[in-house]
């Protein structure tokens, strides 16, 4: 639980560092005039990215640094976590995100104040300081719950499909203890494809963590129960969405290309980094 803890920690302190930094450190101290863009997006996605390779190497010798809900579940279901770890992994998970999520606060609340006062806007009616912490949908998605539903599904789809093909031996997994790099390169592009849908969540932690934080921090409705605009109740989404993608996505591999690998004989597959004697799956 404490390797969970501090892996989701150092995920979120880096992702949401990396949202911090665009939308309310580079144009607040200058060093950006123009709108938000392409270039910074392009800054979120390698920083979630990067969050994720140095999460997992903090974690990975430990607890196999799940550092998602979704992945825990979609591992008890394929019988590589025992059951009765995921509670405690998601209660791990969601704290280290909170406590990431507050610390990230604690070092650009002066920038956050900066922007919502130059922009005119109180705190609970600033949206965009409001994404630093947590995720949104799409305006063109209206207050339609299964455009974005259907997004982190899928997105969380891709995800746990091509964990679970990096990390397997008998397929063609990347040696030299590369996979935590390829994992983050696999949330990059995610971010790339998918991410502008509903701000690529693929994480229950990763939003409900901070979301719960920034709700405590005075963004209100916005926060919880995820009511802005055109969207209302959005909260649950970003939880419910990646539980079911995972699933999906694991499953879709170990279908299709798991019983494949497994019948040309390769070597017996190691998973993203097993949690139970061989004998007790």
């Amino acid at each position: 639980m404490l390797a969970e803890f501090l892996g989701t920690f150092v995920l979120i302190l880096l992702g949401v560092g990396s949202v911090a930094l665009t939308v309310a450190g580079l144009p607040g101290s200058g060093r950006r005039t123009d709108p938000f863009g392409a270039a910074d997006w392009l800054i979120i996605s390698w920083g979630w990215g990067f969050g994720v390779v140095f999460g997992v190497y903090v974690a990975g010798g430990v607890s196999g640094a799940h550092l998602n809900p979704a992945v825990s579940l979609a591992f008890a279901v394929r019988r590589t976590l025992a059951w009765r770890k995921v509670l405690p992994y998601w209660l791990a998970q969601v704290v280290g995100a909170f406590v990431a999520a507050a610390l990230v606060y604690a070092s650009y609340r002066w920038a956050i104040d900066f922007f919502n006062q130059k922009e005119g806007l109180a705190r609970d009616k600033s949206l965009s300081t409001f994404s630093i912490f947590a995720t949104f949908p799409a305006e063109y998605f209206g207050d339609s719950w299964w455009g974005p539903l259907l997004d982190q599904i899928i997105g969380t789809g891709i995800l746990l499909l091509l964990i679970c093909a990096v990390t397997d031996g008998r397929n063609q997994a990347p040696l030299a203890n590369l996979a935590p790099f390829v994992i983050g390169l696999i949330v990059v592009v995610i971010g790339m494809t998918f991410g502008t849908n509903a701000g690529y969540a693929i994480n229950p932690a990763r939003d409900f963590g901070p979301r719960l934080f920034a709700y405590f921090e005075g963004w209100g409705d916005i926060a919880l129960p995820g009511t802005f605009g055109w969207y209302s109740g959005y909260w649950w989404i970003p939880l419910v969405g990646p539980l079911i993608g995972g699933v999906v996505g694991t499953l879709v591999y170990d279908l299709i290309i798991s019983p494949l690998v497994k019948a040309r004989g390769g070597p017996a597959q190691e998973g993203h980094v097993p949690d139970e004697p061989t004998a007790e799956r």
